[in-house]
């Protein structure tokens, strides 16, 4: 394999450079000046793509590597998982080399790379007078090393004490009651030993003005569908340029094309896509949406007849630049929503997400459940939902003013 990427097979974007000793393969921290080491993307021929760990030479480092396909291919992860956790693999098997360790044997000492991780500048271990990275990417770091250690363990790449120096045992009292089990009994689990508290914050949320000024910023139909089904069905980035037009039922009634699902709808399916958006649930799920979807559909259908682009498969293709009707790719959602917030007047970029959390919080608001909102957002568990849940000031009012009201009546 690695002689078929030094001669091109597999076509790889620029990879992002990290140094790391690798004249054993293993980044031990024993053996010279260490060598550049890379998170590296590899395209196989099928189209799929997954990161890997590689030195100067094009040496993969086989246990990252195994690794990391065992998630793309075993677990069927996303390419953008793949490349995070390639990430925090080069973070930890170089925080191993600036420190003379032997990666295999130095999860005991993790509080260690927690305290590199937040004031290292770069892989090097030049040191910042500051914090350069957040607990949210620290914790995300610390779960891929996680992963790839635990996984070294269960392959005989590492000693079984690993897992010890990794995990403890709790039980399931401090977990949200969802997540407890229908019975409610006291169970134990398997608790990671390293995280570092990160202070709840409320996520974003688009006003109904912002959104309004969104809609009338966006210069074609294409984008308005666009922001419309992120911010009216919640879709996620991925799931919405992963859409394809057999995908969409916008017909009162789609019986005749083997679907029950009542009204106008969209079906988010997992797919391979050539674009790299994922549809991150492996359930399949439908998803209603309103009359201005469908309007707005309709007004992009014929834009898209006009510009000749009507080959492709995908729901949303490029119209206005080169290759014409291939299909949008992740990075384009957040250009087109950064421009059109800016043409807005916004004092804030939107972000897709921002859109997903607005419309669940307005299904709420409308007096929708968390369970409605679970199967709308296609979350796996219903406590992943509580998070975009953020009442409005005038339901909160309401709701103070529903128990001054009860006790009236008591009276």
């Amino acid at each position: 394999m690695l002689a078929a990427v030094a001669r091109g097979r597999f076509l790889v974007s620029e990879p992002q450079v990290l140094s790391v000793c690798g004249f054993c393969g293993r980044c031990c921290g024993r053996h010279g000046q260490g060598v550049e080491m890379r998170a590296f993307p590899v395209r196989m021929p099928s189209g799929v793509q997954y990161w890997t760990v590689i030195d100067s030479d094009l040496r993969v480092v086989p246990a990252a590597d195994a690794y990391l396909r065992h998630l793309r291919f075993g677990r069927d992860a996303a390419d953008s998982t793949t490349k995070a956790y390639a990430g925090a693999v080069v973070l930890y098997l170089s925080w191993c080399a600036a420190t003379g360790q032997d990666w295999r044997l130095a999860a005991e000492r993790l509080p260690s790379f927690v305290l590199w991780l937040r004031y290292a500048l770069s892989t090097s271990g030049a040191a910042a007078g500051a914090a350069v990275r957040g607990p949210r990417r620290i914790n995300c770091v610390l779960a891929g090393t996680r992963g790839f250690l635990a996984f070294a363990v269960d392959r005989g790449d590492a000693p079984a004490q690993v897992l010890g120096q990794l995990y403890e045992l709790a039980d399931s009292r401090d977990l949200p009651a969802e997540a407890r089990g229908e019975d409610g009994a006291w169970r134990l689990r398997m608790k990671a030993r390293h995280r570092v508290p990160v202070v709840k914050e409320r996520v974003d949320r688009v006003s109904d003005e912002d959104a309004v000024a969104l809609l009338k910023a966006c210069r074609s139909a294409r984008d308005r569908l666009l922001v419309l089904i992120l911010g009216r069905a919640g879709l996620r980035r991925g799931e919405a340029v992963g859409l394809r037009r057999e995908d969409v039922h916008f017909a009162v009634e789609s019986s005749a094309a083997g679907c029950e699902f009542p009204g106008s709808h969209l079906h988010v399916v997992r797919r391979q896509n050539v674009n790299g958006a994922w549809a991150k649930s492996r359930q399949s799920r439908a998803v209603p949406v309103d009359r201005l979807v469908v309007q707005a559909h309709d007004q992009y259908v014929a834009e898209r007849v006009e510009q000749a682009a009507m080959d492709s498969d995908f729901l949303f293709v490029n119209l206005f630049r080169a290759p014409l009707g291939a299909p949008m790719k992740l990075g384009a959602v957040n250009d087109l929503l950064a421009a059109a917030s800016r043409r807005a007047g916004l004092d804030h970029v939107v972000h897709p997400h921002a859109l997903r959390h607005s419309f669940a919080s307005n299904v709420m608001d409308a007096g929708g459940t968390i369970d409605e909102v679970q199967q709308l957002l296609g979350h796996a568990s219903i406590s992943s939902s509580q998070v975009y849940l953020h009442p409005a000031p005038q339901r909160l009012r309401d709701a103070v003013e529903r128990v001054g009201q009860s006790h009236q009546v008591a009276r």
